[in-house]
């Protein structure tokens, strides 16, 4: 099995959103992205997919696109975005998901002996007060997630967020330093559109740190490792 990620489909099947108002990147989509998912992933690969799924503002308007994405070759691990204001109570979620999709939040989840935990995550370093306040609260939740990890056995561990879990310089935050305290195996983002990959940290501590925005793959979900 192979273990792939790609974040920001920004789907919007019930009221299409141009893309390319982001840029040139974007040119093609939504039929880029699933173009370049159905290239690259097989029946029994895992893909995560770190947030931004759908343009929805309601759950019933996002159900064509995650059945849409469910319809895509290979498993697929789902996290919230900041753009995802569709995403219900976990519970309700899951509930709804076809077979072979799962949600994530304030836990993890073990397929075929890839764990996988994360978080949104948020800016950093926080700008405000509240911002401050709600990147507390996603270093709590990745703790969750991880504590939730420890106790599901696993031969595999990658940790996905949304936001990139550093500063714009690249400098560790608290995200980062309880990442790499799990040894993951790979620590996936999205999030940032149009960034220079040269500017970007490929690593931290010996872990590759991997930028998964679609638009910054081609829309192409990137390989992040291989196992037995």
């Amino acid at each position: 099995m192979r273990v792939l990620a790609i974040a920001d489909p920004h789907l919007s099947r019930l009221r299409p959103k141009p893309m390319t108002v982001f840029g040139p990147a974007w040119q093609g989509h939504p039929e880029a992205f699933f173009r370049g998912w159905r290239q690259a992933v097989g029946r029994e690969d895992l893909v995560v997919v770190p947030g931004d799924i759908s343009w929805a503002m309601r759950l019933p308007e996002a159900l064509p696109d995650l059945l849409d994405l469910a319809a895509l070759p290979g498993k697929k691990v789902l996290l919230k975005g900041n753009h995802d204001y569709w995403w219900p109570s976990i519970r309700r979620l899951r509930a709804l998901l076809p077979e072979g999709m799962y949600a994530l939040q304030n836990d993890a989840l073990v397929v075929d002996g890839v764990g996988v935990a994360g978080t949104r995550g948020w800016q950093y370093p926080p700008p405000t007060p509240e911002d401050e306040r709600v990147f507390a609260r996603e270093v709590e939740r990745l703790r969750l997630s991880l504590k939730d990890l420890q106790g599901k056995p696993h031969r595999h561990r990658v940790l996905a967020f949304h936001f990139p879990p550093f500063g714009p310089d690249g400098e560790a935050g608290p995200l980062l330093e309880l990442a790499a305290e799990a040894e993951p195996a790979a620590i996936v983002y999205g999030h940032l559109h149009g960034a220079d990959p040269e500017r970007l940290p490929r690593e931290y501590r010996g872990i590759p740190l991997h930028l998964v925005a679609a638009d910054a793959l081609g829309f192409r979900p990137k390989l992040i490792l291989e196992v037995d």
